[in-house]
């Protein structure tokens, strides 16, 4: 097989890319190692940014979210039951889009299906050659057959434990890492949020989040030890536990049930540098890992991608190289910047086991600068909606 840029991962990143491209006339074929139906099972945050549901927009995949997702126009803070709302609309003049990544995969997946786009699923033993070179080649198994398709570029959008970022030389790529001693203890629920908008809450005994999926599902989570397993929180435990660190006002306004999904999410910061390697180009989570305080991840995945294929479009357009040689410092300027916010709302809202009382203290003294300055929760506002001057 031959194509102009292979995509290795049929993520959102993935498919994103593949639909710019298709729009450019730019030939390209989709890897994954895993089935369909595995790739809309995994379950996933969904707060996007404006920039991004503009884009899905302008990329004709936006229906069902126009439909059933649910526009924020800010999120509540509390700290030890204080309450705080950052105002996007009136700081920034912006939103933000609660719909979720499964949702956004399933919409871009059933539009590459609809095009005849080509996708390739269930692809074992991919891997990644020449890259370096003039001529990249993609090779994998699919049905107990040897393939290798011949392209002019490789994605990588194959997330953080793909083969992608595995295929650099280790001397060829830095990595800068930060792992939390904490995860997210997340269950999804069948019953109406607690809020309309998403609570952010800081509490002695940890964080905890209210958030939701739909008008009548609710996804919550709460800070727990890095070493906890799943099956030692039973529902009433998580929800006891929940009560204990929101405002009193809104655990009375709680409805509970019993979880259709409950899981714990490490917490990591990480960040690959560089992100171009010749043809290869890392995208998403295989060049970046936010913890997802900020809600920034996919987020992030959408403007690499985006980044990309403007540089390659401007490569078959033009023969310049002027975007390809671009594009690492440009993602890497958003990557760090994006980063940043995503580490300092984990020190605001979580509690840590070194901190101490002063830790605390300074967290406290944090949120109340946060509610003193107009400039302070503009900067807030402007980073978690994704505005960029």
């Amino acid at each position: 097989m031959r194509t102009q840029v292979a995509i290795i991962g049929a993520g959102p990143a993935g498919l994103t890319l593949g639909r710019l491209l298709e729009r450019a006339g730019i030939d390209a074929i989709i890897i994954e190692q895993r089935s369909a139906d595995y790739v809309l099972g995994r379950i996933r945050a969904g707060v996007l940014e404006q920039s991004s549901v503009d884009l899905l927009r302008d990329l004709g995949v936006n229906a069902r979210m126009d439909a059933e997702g649910i526009p924020h126009d800010g999120v509540e803070l509390s700290f030890d039951g204080d309450m705080l709302r950052i105002n996007f609309h009136e700081l920034v003049g912006r939103r933000v889009m609660v719909y979720g990544q499964t949702e956004v995969t399933r919409d871009l997946m059933e539009a590459r299906a609809a095009s005849g786009a080509r996708s390739i699923y269930e692809a074992s033993d991919v891997a990644i050659h020449d890259f370096d070179g003039k001529r990249p080649r993609v090779s994998f198994k699919k049905d107990g057959q040897n393939h290798e398709i011949e392209c002019d570029f490789v994605a990588g959008c194959d997330g953080f434990h793909g083969v992608s970022r595995a295929s650099v030389p280790a001397d060829a790529i830095s990595i800068f890492e930060r792992v939390y001693p904490f995860g997210w203890l997340g269950i999804l629920v069948d019953q109406p949020p607690v809020a309309e908008e998403l609570i952010y809450a800081h509490h002695a005994r940890g964080f905890a989040l209210c958030s939701m999926r739909s008008h009548t599902r609710s996804r919550y989570y709460i800070q727990v030890d890095s070493s906890e397993k799943v099956e030692n929180w039973s529902d009433d435990r998580f929800w006891d536990e929940l009560r204990n660190r929101i405002n009193p006002e809104i655990a009375e306004r709680l409805q509970t049930g019993a979880s259709i999904e409950k899981s714990i999410a490490p917490l990591r910061s990480f960040v690959a540098e560089p992100v171009r390697f010749g043809r290869l180009f890392l995208t998403g989570d295989a060049a970046h890992i936010v913890p997802p305080t900020g809600a920034k991840g996919l987020n992030m995945a959408i403007h690499d991608v985006s980044v990309l294929a403007s540089a390659l479009e401007e490569f078959y357009a033009e023969q310049s190289k002027a975007g390809i040689d671009a594009y690492s410092p440009t993602v890497l300027e958003n990557t760090w910047r994006t980063e940043r916010f995503s580490w300092w709302m984990t020190q605001l809202l979580h509690t840590f086991p070194d901190s101490g009382d002063f830790g605390r203290r300074i967290q406290r003294a944090d949120f109340d600068y946060l509610r003193a300055s107009r400039i302070a929760r503009q900067s807030l506002a402007e980073n978690y909606t994704g505005f960029r001057v």
